[in-house]
């Protein structure tokens, strides 16, 4: 198994970030910038203003921010501010589309369509006040159709854009963020431009391009306090609320990893808290037990003469026969992977795992398991090289609906069934 190494260059991140900068500039026809208003979006956004206007650069370039409905007003204010300034500069595609989101915070709606028109008396917000906002009424984009989910529409509207010319997508992920992230950026089986491995390549014309990924979240803020770039007065509101900083999120406040903050939507935006609160089911019980053991999060303990094994069939019995059917398939998945294929483990690895794993040899060892057992913990589960009737409780008490933390990915075949669901419990 090869390993990653990082290798550290003799310039600091701002300097090697506007080298990329260059070459994207250079070797692109067209390019856009996937903006959220976050800390990571706004400085690669400032960024790429800056470059344009030292290089001389004529065309405009594109920003997309896909609108969730669900927004604190001061994103939106801030967002507004920034792209109305540079409005000469740039071609702005401001998305108002209902489509499909993930709410974690309810196993009965575990999916809820942003700027829903049949729901229009409970939006969270009305139209923003933008020119050529684009909505359902005014959808210029053929790829589009009602209810897409949002992990569709992104790379769609890419090769939309793209058309027959040459484009990036400027995308203002880090890698310290998360492993996935780190992934993204080092996964050595894709399909990159001139061997860099902060691009990736999405269609003949169309690749995505990470040229802040080795910014931490101080070299975001020191840029944005030595350059005075402006940013989003909210993260001053969450500083001053206690969240550290490497945990501000800003995006829609339902998602698996964003309602660990829901609370500070009644904190920061009360005027807002109420709409919230109606526009999703789950909304006020995640909000009171967001962070809590719970939904999943810290230390989860089992209870009182059960194993995790029954522990897990105890809640299976508790879901909507639906749900529970759903993460029974799901689990059923995931114990017959382990038992006939197994996975690759690391030589270094294998002190970690149980009596129970079996482990064929050779120079890339495979570890197998005949029984599934009932907690392994600690390392071993952190690193995912072994399955556990815990993992699967875990995965049910943070109404883990895609069953992420079993390594699973959403399908297309799930798409639809989230479909059916949303419109099953769309009246509860």
């Amino acid at each position: 198994m090869k390993k990653y190494v990082k290798k550290y260059l003799d310039k600091n991140v701002y300097e090697a970030a506007k080298e990329r900068l260059g070459y994207i500039f250079k070797n692109f026809r067209k390019m856009y910038v996937s903006f959220s208003g976050g800390k990571d979006s706004s400085v690669l956004l400032n960024m790429a203003l800056d470059y344009a206007k030292r290089a001389g650069y004529k065309r405009k370039i594109g920003v997309l921010f896909i609108d969730l409905e669900g927004q604190y007003s001061l994103t939106i204010d801030h967002i507004r501010e920034i792209l109305s300034e540079n409005a000469e500069r740039l071609e702005v595609f401001w998305v108002c589309l209902p489509l499909n989101l993930r709410n974690a915070v309810s196993v009965f709606q575990p999916f809820w369509t942003c700027w829903d028109g049949s729901q229009r008396d409970k939006w969270i917000r009305e139209y923003p006040d933008f020119p050529n906002v684009i909505t359902a009424e005014n959808n210029p984009f053929p790829f589009f159709r009602e209810k897409m989910e949002f992990e569709e529409f992104v790379p769609e509207f890419g090769k939309w854009y793209a058309g027959n010319e040459k484009t990036a997508c400027l995308v203002g992920i880090r890698s310290d963020e998360s492993l996935n992230r780190y992934r993204t950026i080092k996964c050595l089986c894709k399909d990159t431009l001139d061997g860099r491995n902060w691009t990736t390549k999405i269609s003949e014309n169309f690749y995505n391009v990470y040229p802040i990924y080795d910014w931490s979240v101080s070299d975001v803020w020191v840029a944005n306090a030595k350059l005075g770039w402006k940013y989003n007065r909210l993260y001053d509101l969450f500083y001053k609320a206690g969240v550290p900083i490497a945990s501000q999120r800003i995006c829609q406040p339902y998602g698996d990893d964003q309602r660990k903050g829901l609370n500070l939507f009644r904190i920061v935006e009360p005027d807002t808290w109420a709409k919230v609160v109606n526009r999703v089911s789950g909304a006020n019980y995640g909000n009171i037990y967001c962070g809590r053991r719970i939904m999943g999060y810290r230390k989860v303990s089992l209870p009182a003469g059960h194993t995790w094994k029954s522990y897990c069939k105890l809640l299976l019995a508790t879901l909507p026969k639906e749900m529970s059917d759903h993460y029974k398939r799901k689990f059923r998945k995931f114990m017959l992977h382990w038992h006939r294929r197994g996975s690759p483990v690391h030589p270094d690895e294998l002190s970690m795992l149980p009596e129970c794993a079996v482990v064929s040899g050779g120079a890339s060892p495979k570890v197998k398991y005949k029984k599934i057992p009932d907690c392994v913990g600690g390392r071993a589960e952190q690193l995912r090289i072994t399955p556990s009737w815990r993992r699967m409780c875990v995965c049910i008490l943070k109404n883990d609906f895609l069953c992420t933390g079993l390594s699973f990915s959403q399908t297309k075949r799930q798409q639809e069934r989230m479909k059916a669901l949303l419109e099953k419990y769309r009246n509860l």
